[in-house]
């Protein structure tokens, strides 16, 4: 007789083994909640119950994907319902958040002594480029944007997005299609990276403003989405650009915490939240 497996053992309630499997891919799953969901403290609840609803419904798992394909479709599910409460982001909020961070005393300061004093607070371009990539797909429609970030962040195949979003596998290549489309317009419209009449420079402004010491012309080099920008055209810059994001946790990058700042001031000029971000910059600012 085979002894059983973890999944086998999972099915009869064995919450160890539930927990072993479950851990497996416990970084991608966090860093794909954070991905859409822009809060450290609001991954921590969904992971919570993400585990929770997955254990009680494991009986239910009848193997037609794998458990991993499974578990991010509840997870993507309660995202899903969470965020159509949510306030879409506009292409502009970058430019809209900067002028708040610019024109609010408090946010301004917060950030400046921030970002001298915190270890955390590093900056590097290449991070930065994730967080656009962030920013920018959460202007797009939730079912695209979840597409996107499953196949082209997390490299999910298109029958097991397909199984997560519960769509049939040609509307997934369609969300892909347009989602793409949509945001390589949008880089090539908005980034100065890739389009030298881009009117967004802002991973190089902050590169000045977080790491003085870093050399900017030097880091820019280093990213191949750059080296290409003047040869290649925009859908092959989108792929460079996936390319570096699908590399990067942002949950356990150098500057998370900035970033998460960052957001933190996003979120609240999107309308996406109603409170002021002033009380965790105080708070992360050591005040």
């Amino acid at each position: 007789m085979q002894p059983e497996n973890e999944l086998e053992k999972a099915m009869k309630g064995d919450i160890n083994a539930f927990h072993s499997l479950f851990d497996t891919f416990k970084p991608e799953l966090k860093s794909f909640l954070y991905r859409l969901l822009s809060d450290r403290n609001l991954v921590e609840d969904f992971y919570h119950d993400i585990f929770i609803k997955a254990f009680d419904k494991i009986k239910s798992y009848q193997g037609n994907s794998s458990f991993k394909t499974w578990c991010f479709s509840i997870a993507s599910n309660l995202c899903i319902d969470y965020l159509r409460k949510r306030q879409r982001w506009s292409p502009e909020n970058k430019e809209n958040t900067k002028k708040v961070a610019e024109s609010t005393p408090e946010i301004h300061q917060a950030f400046m002594k921030y970002a001298s004093t915190a270890k955390e607070g590093e900056y590097e371009i290449r991070e930065h480029i994730d967080f656009c990539f962030t920013c920018m797909a959460k202007t797009i429609e939730i079912e695209k944007q979840l597409s996107i970030i499953l196949k082209d962040v997390y490299q999910f195949e298109v029958k097991e997005i397909a199984a997560i979003l519960n769509y049939s596998t040609s509307n997934i290549k369609k969300l892909l299609l347009e989602g793409r489309k949509t945001l390589s317009t949008i880089f090539d419209r908005k980034c100065a990276l890739v389009n030298k009449n881009g009117v967004c420079h802002q991973c190089s402004e902050l590169n000045g403003v977080f790491n003085r010491e870093q050399n900017q012309k030097e880091e820019l080099l280093k990213i191949k989405l750059v080296k290409e920008a003047k040869k290649g055209n925009k859908e092959d810059l989108y792929s460079l650009r996936t390319e570096l994001v699908k590399n990067i946790d942002p949950l356990n990058s150098n500057g998370t915490n900035l970033h998460e700042l960052l957001m933190d001031v996003a979120s609240y000029t999107a309308g996406e939240i109603n409170e002021s971000p002033f009380f965790k910059l105080k708070d992360l600012d050591g005040k």
